[in-house]
Formats: C-alpha cells, structure tokens, sequence
C-alpha cells in the first residue's frame, strides 16, 4: 500500500506530513486508522503539514475533525501548517477552522506547542 503521508514523533509531538495534493477518501481512511494509533495521553500536540493540499473532501475533513475529538480530552491542539487558501476555506465552509492552531512553519508550530 503507497503511504501518502509520513509521520514523525519527537518530544511527544507527532507530525503529519501529507504528500498528496488531496486529502480526500483515498488518504483519509489510512490516515484515521493512523490517528487511532497515535493519538494517545502523553502527545502534546499533533502537526498536520498541509503544505501540498490543494483539496480536501469531506472524508479529509472528517480525518481532521477525528483527530481533534482524539485529543480534545487530552487539551491537546491540532496545529495545521502551510494551510492553502482553498483549504481554509473549506474548514471554513464546514465551521470547523476554528478548532484548529495554524502556523505557517513546522518550527513556529513546534515553539508554540513548548512555550
């Protein structure tokens, strides 16, 4: 099976990287099956690098909105970095941009998780 995102973990931070330009039903249900895994008591925050999403579905939506429902009872944030405008717009659209941290760089998000 062809990953389309990695994922790395470093001081109990876990970051996404999603290689596709869409985050759609292709990507979504791999990537859900990973945030059960993952998301777990002592992750601090969890970064989705969106910088190559060009497009999300409802399906990519709903892969963000688990992830934050995941880590919501640990007050653990949802940090989207290199978000497109189309992209912002769409979590507009589904009123769901305001549950999430975004930054432009994957350092800005990682100070803000330590600060």
């Amino acid at each position: 099976m062809n990953m389309n995102f990695t994922f790395e973990t470093a001081d109990n931070i876990v970051i996404f990287t999603l290689k596709n330009a869409n985050l759609d039903l292709e990507i979504s249900a791999q990537l859900k099956a990973k945030l059960l895994i993952l998301c777990q008591p002592d992750v601090e925050a969890l970064i989705f690098d969106l910088t190559n999403i060009e497009y999300v579905d409802s399906s990519g939506l709903g892969a963000l909105l688990l992830a934050y429902r995941q880590m919501k009872e640990y007050e653990s944030p949802i940090i989207l970095i290199g978000v497109q405008p189309i992209v912002k717009k769409m979590l507009s659209i589904s009123q769901i941009d305001d549950l999430f941290v975004y930054f432009d760089t994957k350092q800005e998000a990682i100070d803000y998780v330590k600060k």
